[in-house]
C-alpha cells in the first residue's frame, strides 16, 4: 500500500513538473492543451473596468465621475480647451482633482463632471495637470467657475490636427459640442511636439500643419488666445524616442518661431527646459513633480493680463 502511495506520489510530481515545463516553455503538451480549451470552453471575457474607450481610445466613460450641472460662462468663467498627445491627456503620474467642487468641471459630449483625473475626452486613464491648474485658477481669485475641456491624443503628430487629418474632425466636433453647451473657449493649450520630432517633421511643415489646425480653430469660431509648448522631449524607445535629447532641432525652431506669426498664437509653457530628469517618471510622461511645475507655470501664463483681453 504504502509502495503505490509512493509510486502514485512520484507520478503526480512529474505531470506538475512537466506541465510547469511546458507552460513556461510553451512545448507539447502545453500549446495543445490550451488550443483544445480556447475550442471548447471559448475566449474568457475580460474582467469588467470602471473606464469605456472610443476607438481612438480616448475615455469617454467612468463610473466614478460625479455629473453636475454645467455653470454659466461668465467673463469670471476660465473655458480651456487642451489639445495635444500624451503629455497633455492622461499619461501622468499624479492624479488631481477640484479643490472646489462643481467650480472646476470637465465638460465632455455636452455634460459636466466634477473634474478628477482621469478626465473625460482624452486618451488614456493615468493622471493630469490641468485639474490642478484650474485649482489655481480659481485661487488666484481671477476666477469663479473653471471648464476644462480636454481632446489630447496620445502619441499623435501635428499632421493629423490638420486639416485632412483624422484628429481635425474630432476637434471640430469639441469646439461644435461646446459651443452647443454654451461654452467659448477663453484659451486654447497645447501640448505636443515629441512624435514630430522623432518622425523628423521638417520645421516647415510643422508651422504648416500647426496654423491649418489654428484656421480650423478660428473657421469655428474659437478666437481664443492659442498657446503653444515647447514639447518635443520624449526619451527611450520604450516611449518611441531617442536616448538622448537634442534641444536645439526643428520641432523647437517651429514652435518659437510660431508666436511670432500672429493669429493670436502666444508661447506656452516650455516643459522641455522646465522639467528635469526627476521630473518624468519614465523619461517622457510628467511624474508629481512635473505635474506641479507645468500646473504652476502655466497659471502664471493665463493670468498675465497681457493675453486676457484677447479671449474677450
Amino acid at each position: 500500500m504504502g509502495k503505490r502511495l509512493i509510486i502514485g506520489l512520484m507520478a503526480v510530481l512529474a505531470f506538475y513538473v512537466l506541465g510547469g515545463m511546458s507552460a513556461k516553455h510553451e512545448i507539447f503538451p502545453w500549446p495543445q492543451l490550451s488550443s483544445l480549451k480556447h475550442d471548447i470552453v471559448g475566449t474568457e471575457p475580460p474582467p469588467p473596468s470602471r473606464y469605456s474607450f472610443d476607438d481612438k481610445h480616448r475615455l469617454i466613460a467612468d463610473e466614478s465621475k460625479t455629473s453636475v450641472s454645467c455653470p454659466m460662462q461668465t467673463d469670471r468663467t476660465a473655458v480651456l480647451l487642451v489639445l495635444g498627445q500624451s503629455n497633455a491627456a492622461n499619461e501622468g503620474g499624479q492624479r488631481h482633482r477640484s479643490a472646489y467642487g462643481a467650480n472646476v468641471v470637465n465638460a465632455f459630449d455636452g455634460r459636466c463632471f466634477i473634474a478628477a483625473s482621469p478626465l473625460l475626452g482624452s486618451t488614456d486613464a493615468r493622471g493630469e495637470y490641468w485639474t490642478s491648474l484650474g485649482n489655481s485658477l480659481i485661487a488666484s481669485g481671477r476666477y469663479d467657475n473653471v471648464v476644462i475641456a480636454p481632446a489630447a491624443y496620445s502619441g499623435s503628430d501635428v499632421a493629423r490636427w490638420a486639416k485632412g487629418g483624422d484628429l481635425n474632425a474630432e476637434l471640430v466636433d469639441t469646439v461644435d459640442k461646446l459651443h452647443k453647451s454654451g461654452y467659448r473657449p477663453t484659451s486654447v493649450l497645447w501640448v505636443q511636439g515629441e512624435a514630430d520630432l522623432v518622425k523628423g517633421t521638417s520645421t516647415e511643415d510643422y508651422e504648416q500643419r500647426f496654423l491649418s489646425m489654428v484656421d480650423t480653430l478660428r473657421t469655428g469660431g474659437v478666437n481664443a488666445p492659442v498657446y503653444i509648448s515647447t514639447a518635443t522631449k520624449c526619451l527611450e524607445p520604450s516611449n518611441g524616442g531617442f536616448k538622448v535629447h537634442i534641444p536645439d532641432n526643428p520641432i523647437v525652431h517651429a514652435q518659437r518661431a510660431l508666436p511670432k506669426s500672429g493669429n493670436g498664437i502666444h508661447d506656452g509653457v516650455n516643459s522641455d527646459a522646465l522639467l528635469t530628469e526627476d521630473d518624468r517618471y519614465d523619461d517622457c510622461h510628467f511624474g508629481s513633480s512635473g505635474a506641479d511645475k507645468a500646473a504652476k507655470a502655466w497659471a502664471g501664463i493665463l493670468l498675465d493680463d497681457r493675453h486676457l483681453e484677447a479671449s474677450k
